[in-house]
């Protein structure tokens, strides 16, 4: 039986995280748009092209080019058995689209809700290498050195989107645009809202059991 999770959350709610864990034990593709984009941009695809211009200025990629290239991944043969969506749809407009070519019946739509200080606190702490892209936290997996990336010894940095003042403005924007998308999916009676900031086995599990069960 074809199985679609759909994870949502606000930035720090570790979408990405429990993706990689559910996809390992679920054996379903994990399905990132920004990793998409940045994989149709590298091997230079029409849709890439597209993407690409409004990446370079920093601007957000229109819907109809994101949708597309999800359609086309969600079509490949790895997925013929369910896949797990991070972190999309983003808004409204993607939900309704989307929802035009997925098996309805399958969906089931995640929800990993956090208390704002907490997520800002995860985001603010967190580190990157800035050459493999190793990621720590200075709080729950600190680096053996100072500012230095245990794998390869390079120098670990803070994402500009990770200073606090960005994160809570980040959360704003996630708010206002995920508000009526938890309506629209909680109407479908698919929608499950779990703590995002409980322990990641913890929080696995209670997906897996939502899957099997409901």
């Amino acid at each position: 039986m074809k199985k679609i999770l759909i994870l949502l959350g606000p930035p720090g709610a570790g979408k990405g995280t429990v993706g990689e864990k559910l996809s390992e034990i679920l054996n379903l593709p994990l399905i990132s748009t920004g990793d998409l984009l940045r994989e149709s941009v590298k091997n230079n695809t029409d849709l890439g092209k597209k993407a690409k211009i409004y990446m370079e200025k920093g601007e957000l990629v229109p819907d109809e080019i994101v949708l597309a290239i999800v359609e086309g991944r969600i079509k490949e043969d790895d997925c013929k058995d369910g896949f797990i969506l991070d972190g999309f749809p983003r808004n409204l407009n993607q939900a309704e689209i989307l929802w035009k070519f997925i098996e309805k019946e399958k969906v089931k739509v995640i929800y990993l809700k956090a208390d704002d200080e907490f997520l800002v606190q995860r985001l603010s702490n967190r580190r990157i290498c800035e050459k493999c892209g190793a990621i720590y936290h200075l709080i729950n997996i600190p680096p053996k050195v100072d500012e230095i990336c245990d794998k390869c010894g390079s120098k670990l940095i803070q994402r500009q989107d990770d200073k606090e003042e960005v994160v809570r403005n980040r959360l704003k924007v996630y708010y206002n645009l995920t508000s009526p998308l938890l309506d629209y999916y909680r109407k479908k009676n698919i929608l499950f809202t779990i703590a995002g900031d409980g322990k990641l086995e913890e929080i696995v599990s209670e997906i897996i059991k939502i899957e099997k069960n409901a």
